[in-house]
């Protein structure tokens, strides 16, 4: 019997020792998770979009010879800029060059015929007034001398067109650009008019870029003005920036010259015209750029950083953001578009909202947290907007 309050009381320690035990290396209570946060301000911001287009020359001239013959010289080296005026072929002058002769010939003898007939035309009127001749003498007279002088008239018009023909034989740059590969070689036969050009000189400085907007979006930004979402921008509206093919920023800005009057019904969309100085040569007709056009501004935007936004199943927009109480709060937004590396917000977040952007995925709704600002403002990349986001 003692031997079994022993052991008793053995357990009974063990139990007591193992209890105490528990309590002292007990976890202390779970602190809230710590998130960085960015708070949000309004702010007015560029309302830019991205267009794709192409560049064309600023002026195109196909150079083609106004009179047949044979290329005697080539005076220009392919690729070269040539200035207006200057020589780029020479067509065989010496057949223009007699027929030049020939006409100014003609023309003299033409004006030596019309003394004699003026002086026998004012004699017969003499005579006709004191009956000495009849009046079909006089009027052949006259008329003799009229068609001298018709004759002086038309030889003048054959030595103008001779002197006209002779002067094409050189053929001149119509403008001043860079010309591109000849069509033809010395000894090549060309004719007047003829439908394929000799050459072809573009003027490269300034050019033109060739953009297309969609129809869609120019009443999404009509509808934005109405509203008063954005503003225009004034003398700023026409400015516009350029990415080349490689996504590297062009070094000079152009000036929006136009947009359509009409909409492409293959497309849906119309033609905006910008010109931009192109000092290096950089642009080539035909190169793929995106031009970066401002639509106006928007004074009082709101911007929520990339990586405080998600998306639930239906690709709905979603922000957690630290309420008054300290605590996670989820709620749906409406985005507009991207801005460099924020959202445009429109709807969904206010001035003085925490918005979440670090540690969101050890959080969730309801859950207390301890907000710790983040060295990160929401402010507009400089650069084009992306598309619209739904």
């Amino acid at each position: 019997m003692l031997r079994l309050s022993v052991v008793c009381l053995t357990f009974a320690l063990a139990a007591g020792a193992a209890g105490c035990s528990k309590a002292a290396t007990a976890p202390p209570a779970m602190s809230a998770p710590e998130v960085g946060i960015v708070t949000i301000t309004t702010q007015r911001v560029a309302m830019t979009t991205e267009l794709p287009g192409r560049t064309s020359a600023y002026l195109v001239a196909d150079v083609r010879p106004q009179v047949s013959g044979i290329i005697q010289r080539r005076a220009f080296v392919e690729g070269s800029d040539v200035r207006a005026g200057s020589l780029l072929y020479q067509i065989e002058r010496a057949p223009y060059e007699a027929a030049y002769q020939q006409a100014k010939a003609s023309l003299q003898v033409a004006e030596a015929n019309v003394p004699a007939l003026k002086s026998r035309a004012d004699r017969m009127k003499e005579l006709v007034a004191i009956h000495a001749v009849g009046q079909q003498d006089h009027d052949d007279a006259a008329w003799a001398l009229v068609r001298a002088e018709a004759g002086v008239a038309a030889a003048k018009a054959a030595v103008e067109s001779a002197r006209i023909n002779l002067d094409y034989t050189p053929v001149k740059s119509p403008i001043s650009g860079r010309i591109g590969r000849s069509a033809v070689t010395v000894g090549a036969l060309v004719t007047a008019y003829q439908p394929v050009p000799l050459a072809v000189v573009q003027q490269l400085d300034p050019i033109y870029v060739d953009v297309t907007q969609a129809s869609a979006d120019i009443l999404r930004l009509t509808r934005r003005l109405d509203a008063g979402h954005v503003t225009r921008g004034g003398a700023q509206q026409k400015t516009v920036k350029l990415l080349l093919e490689d996504g590297t920023p062009y070094p000079h800005e152009g000036t929006l010259q136009f947009r359509d009057v009409s909409v492409d019904p293959g497309t849906g969309s119309v033609i905006l015209r910008m010109v931009f100085p192109n000092p290096d040569r950089t642009l080539l007709p035909g190169m793929f750029v995106r031009a970066i056009v401002e639509e106006g501004g928007n004074d009082h935007a709101i911007l929520a950083p990339h990586e405080g936004v998600t998306r639930n199943m239906k690709g709905d927009p979603l922000v957690l953001v630290v309420n008054a109480e300290g605590k996670v709060e989820q709620r749906p937004i409406e985005v507009d578009r991207a801005i460099g590396t924020n959202w445009l917000v429109t709807r969904g977040l206010a001035p003085g909202d925490r918005l979440i952007v670090e540690g969101s995925q050890k959080v969730r709704p309801g859950m207390p947290v301890r907000a710790v600002p983040v060295v990160k403002s929401p402010r507009a990349s400089v650069g084009a907007s992306a598309p619209d986001a739904k």
